[in-house]
């Protein structure tokens, strides 16, 4: 045994090789946002003060605007949703349990292109009202307009709910059946269970998933844009490539990155140092309650249409202008446009779940403070908008490429052209960078579940760390591993900002020729193009719910 411990010791001593790595991924992820701030903090480039007295109160207001409408409909629909299908018996349960995270896997600037089709003026609605009424012009009558915040705010909660609904469903199912039975035996119904017990208890999930929410929203580009709502984000895109102003574009992304960081910093002051575990032995099947007839109607309702108007209405009118042109939806063009979006999907997938699978282990091998603060900064990235990424990966790539052309002309006089910048790796660079987070927390979760004992049995019969990774960690998470990588390929296949900045000269994705599309009032040709997005989309879905519904201790897995 002393033998055997010296040897994990020795091994453990010998991990440098484990703990420089994390590191530099560390710093790669973190130098895009250190080159948004160091252009924004030129002194040559103080733009600041015009801004403040311009644009940006107007984009603040905005985003505020947004951020609190989102973020009160999800934890609403969220939350409500989340109770219903876990703790009540009605009609249509089993079916809701998975269809409410549908939504999940429709961009919300499809949502957005889709209901302004249906909702404006020559739309189905509108022209459907002034048939059944007699009216015949717009000053007969008064239909709220689509294109404004509150519209945004609409679409973008009825994408985003399933955020807090799988997070919250997740508390809900883990909890304890002993405290449950305490509320009752004290005489509280259904409601006042759920108001006074569940509710505190699953605060840190329902936090966490509205935050996750927000911080979806702060990326979005597309909705916003499509709507002409300035946010930040939108007036990130506006100043740099409609003004030509970098160190402009530069500004309002740091405001919007302090946005993003005070976001964080609530979550974390919310959850504090708060823990919640239940009480030995009381993990058994939960008991559901018997709701009247009425109520059972009332809370099928209140499944359906988040489910309707999220996924299904959508989706129903995809299919349908789809179909209504099948000979030209898949034309060579949709070839080219799937392969370059496939393409981008599985090397960045790829990439990011092989560094999480490094970074996953390295604390395995040496585990030291700064190691683990390395690592939460390689998953930094993931709360970081598009938009920003975008201009932290262009201004240093595009540093070195004016560098290199300099170098090369005074040496040998020819010019190097952009060897980064403007090219796919810059792309599938921001990819990884973004999406590392995703990668990350799925193989991490699933090496907590490995006894670290295994690792220091396979290094005292004389195995390498390397080799303890591939001949007994890999094949245990082998399952995470393929989890994190469709993940990351399925956020790849939907991400529209940083593709629009960061992507080649006439070089186009399934979301980028979307945009266009709908951009144009090309809504017909954009159907397919979306439609395969979705298509895509459901795959993790219907991942995510298995896996919730087999998260509860004793729960039989499928």
């Amino acid at each position: 045994m002393v033998a055997g411990s010296e040897g994990v010791d020795g091994s453990q001593r010998s991990g440098g090789g484990w703990t420089v790595p994390p590191f530099a991924t560390a710093i790669v992820v973190a130098a895009p946002i250190l080159a948004v701030v160091g252009i924004a903090l030129l002194p040559g480039e103080a733009v600041w003060y015009h801004l403040a007295t311009t644009v940006l109160p107007a984009y603040a207001l905005n985003t505020l605007t947004l951020l609190v409408g989102v973020g009160v409909g999800v934890l609403a629909i969220g939350t409500i949703t989340a109770w219903l299908v876990t703790m009540c018996e009605f009609p249509g349960r089993r079916a809701f349990e998975w269809a409410l995270l549908l939504p999940m896997a429709i961009p919300a600037y499809v949502v957005a292109f889709v209901y302004t089709g249906m909702l404006e003026y020559a739309g189905p609605v509108q022209s459907g009202l002034r048939a059944w009424f007699g009216w015949s012009t717009a000053r007969d009558y008064w239909f709220p307009d689509i294109r404004t915040v509150g519209g945004a705010i609409a679409v973008m909660t009825l994408v985003l709910y399933p955020y807090v609904y799988l997070l919250a469903r997740a508390a809900f199912t883990e909890q304890s059946v002993g405290q449950i039975e305490v509320a009752r035996t004290l005489g509280r119904g259904g409601l006042r269970t759920f108001v006074t017990v569940a509710l505190p208890l699953a605060r840190p999930a329902l936090v966490a998933g509205t935050t996750l929410a927000l911080l979806e929203a702060l990326n979005d580009f597309g909705t916003v844009d499509y709507f002409a709502v300035n946010t930040f984000t939108r007036g990130t895109f506006n100043v740099w490539l409609g003004m030509n102003n970098l160190a402009g574009a530069a500004q309002i992304a740091v405001a919007l990155v302090a946005v993003v960081l005070a976001l964080i910093a609530l979550e974390r002051a919310a959850r504090g140092r708060r823990r919640f575990r239940a009480a030995h032995g009381t993990y058994r099947s939960l008991p559901r309650y018997t709701l009247s007839p009425a109520r059972q109607g009332a809370a099928f309702v209140a499944c359906a249409l988040p489910v309707a108007l999220g996924f299904l209405v959508p989706a129903a009118t995809l299919a349908e202008d789809t179909v209504g042109d099948l000979g030209g939806a898949f034309d060579r063009g949709f070839v080219r446009l799937a392969l370059n979006s496939l393409g981008l999907a599985l090397v960045a997938a790829a990439l990011a779940t092989a560094v999480a699978l490094f970074l996953a282990y390295a604390p395995r091998v040496r585990q030291t403070r700064p190691l683990a603060a390395a690592l939460r900064i390689a998953g930094i990235g993931y709360a970081m908008p598009g938009a920003v990424l975008a201009i932290g990966v262009l201004i240093p790539f595009g540093w070195f490429d004016n560098r290199l052309d300099a170098a090369l002309r005074s040496l040998f006089g020819v010019s190097s052209g952009l060897l980064l910048s403007g090219t796919v790796a810059a792309l599938i660079f921001a990819y990884v960078v973004r999406f590392l987070a995703v990668a990350l927390g799925s193989v991490d979760a699933s090496f907590t579940k490995v006894p670290i004992g295994i690792d220091h049995a396979a290094r005292t019969l004389g195995a390498t760390p390397r080799q303890a990774l591939v001949r007994v960690g890999l094949p245990l998470v082998r399952p995470s591993l393929l989890a994190a990588a469709l993940l990351v390929f399925v956020d790849v296949m939907k991400e529209l900002p940083m593709t629009l900045i960061l992507r080649p000269f006439n070089f186009n994705t399934l979301a980028t020729r979307t945009y266009e599309y709908a951009g144009g009032e090309q809504l017909a040709q954009a159907a397919p193009l979306a439609l395969a997005i979705v298509l895509v989309g459901i795959i993790p879905v219907i991942m995510l719910s298995r896996a919730i519904a087999a998260a509860r201790p004793g729960q039989r897995r499928a």
